[in-house]
């Protein structure tokens, strides 16, 4: 058990007793089960993203391809791209790689299969990721909306200093 999900225990033991045995106001009590509540979700989130599930965050702007795992759409799923990257940050590859769930399309799925093949045949692949054009606004209130443009290349070949 994370301290996380331990701490979220005795938080909810605490306002369950003071909903119980307090003489709070009503407002007061309304006020803690919504701020208990709201902070469920958030720990939730927090803990999902600490147990190594892949993040649904968007993929960052440029990164470097390790491997990806493709779930075709079926009967029962709509299918899922998962593809495990390194940030490419001020130019260099980020300490630690990360892993990312993308709603299957056909074009990725063959994107990333042909990163993969080049993979294997020892040549790095390069992404660059950026948002799929369209209506601005408040993008939760548009489901889809979160979709990225992905490219993939052959990272360039680093240039040796002269001797």
């Amino acid at each position: 058990m994370t301290p996380l999900v331990l701490a979220f225990a005795v938080l909810a033991l605490l306002a369950l007793l003071a909903l119980l045995w307090s003489r709070w106001p009503a407002w007061l009590k309304g006020l803690l089960v919504l701020g208990v509540s709201a902070f469920y979700f958030f720990a939730h989130e927090q803990v999902h993203g600490l147990w190594g599930w892949p993040s649904a965050d968007a993929l960052p702007e440029r990164f470097v391809l390790l491997a990806a795992v493709i779930e075709e759409p079926g009967a029962k799923s709509a299918g899922a791209l998962y593809v495990w990257v390194n940030a490419i940050e001020d130019g260099r590859p980020a300490a630690q790689p990360r892993a990312y769930r993308l709603p299957y399309t056909k074009d990725l799925h063959a994107l990333l299969n042909e990163g993969m093949k080049k993979v294997r045949q020892g040549v790095s692949q390069m992404g660059t990721s950026e948002p799929r054009a369209g209506r601005r606004g408040f993008a939760w209130l548009r489901p889809g909306s979160d979709e990225q443009v992905v490219k993939i290349r052959d990272l360039p070949v680093p240039q040796l200093p002269e001797k």
